[in-house]
């Protein structure tokens, strides 16, 4: 067997036992440059596919690659702006709020006028770093190990400081919502800090665009009825799941 037929046979074996694998780390595990796996993988289509940088078995479109910031910014981008311009109403001056991580909030976060003056809590580097330009934002932001995929700190310090701040309100976002297994997200780092933040606030908002409705994601950390509201592209959903089940609710 030559070197190219064991790089496929290990690629195979690897997509068997892991689903999905990264193309750096198919490069590091067959000891090659990334350029000769995509290569490998460019010339067998009856065996593999990609998702942006992720290697799949082909065949496998019901897989998705692991959540990353950078590509979930990409995604529903106009919905997610309309969502948060809903939720910008919610939003009131002269008050501490919680703004969660994620791709859609950091519209929420742009749209916040220059002169409104608030305390924002965060725990998200790309949340942060659009905060620090408003002039008349005091930043909190929440420290503890660094996650890359989601641009978020995580660590016991992080519910502390929260323990010790009176919250108006709380900005979540989710991955996932259903009337029936509740509101997901895809870390689990992420859960204790979202639900610390909920337990601590007057009002709890949900901002997500409507492709999240009927899904569900590894980590759940809130049931549908713990909000105040549920915002999306089309405005507030009805909390008793009234038209959910569609995906889709009309403006």
């Amino acid at each position: 067997m030559n070197a190219k037929n064991r790089r496929i046979m290990a690629l195979s074996l690897a997509l068997a036992e892991r689903k999905v694998i990264h193309l750096k780390e198919a490069a590091a595990l067959m000891q090659v440059s990334e350029m000769t796996v995509r290569r490998d993988v460019a010339e067998n289509p009856d065996l593999f596919g990609t998702l942006g940088p992720h290697i799949i078995a082909a065949g496998r479109p019901d897989l998705e690659a692991p959540y990353a910031i950078g590509r979930a910014a990409e995604s529903h981008s106009v919905a997610k702006r309309q969502a948060s311009i809903h939720a910008l109403r919610y939003l009131q001056p002269d008050e501490t709020v919680f703004i969660d991580c994620g791709s859609t909030l950091i519209h929420l976060v742009d749209l916040i006028p220059a002169d409104t003056r608030l305390t924002v809590v965060c725990y998200a580097f790309n949340i942060a770093d659009r905060l620090i330009a408003k002039p008349n934002i005091t930043l909190i932001l929440l420290g503890g190990v660094y996650h890359p995929a989601s641009a978020s700190f995580a660590g016991a310090s992080g519910a502390d400081t929260l323990n010790a701040l009176g919250i108006n309100a709380s900005f979540l976002s989710a991955s996932g919502i259903d009337q029936q297994r509740g509101v997901s997200c895809e870390q689990f780092h992420e859960v204790p800090i979202k639900r610390k933040a909920m337990q601590m606030a007057q009002r709890r908002y949900l901002v997500c665009d409507q492709s999240k409705i009927c899904r569900v994601r590894p980590a759940h950390f809130a049931d549908t009825d713990d909000f105040d509201a549920i915002i999306t592209e089309a405005g507030p959903l009805p909390l008793d799941g009234t038209s959910w089940q569609s995906g889709i609710v009309a403006n």
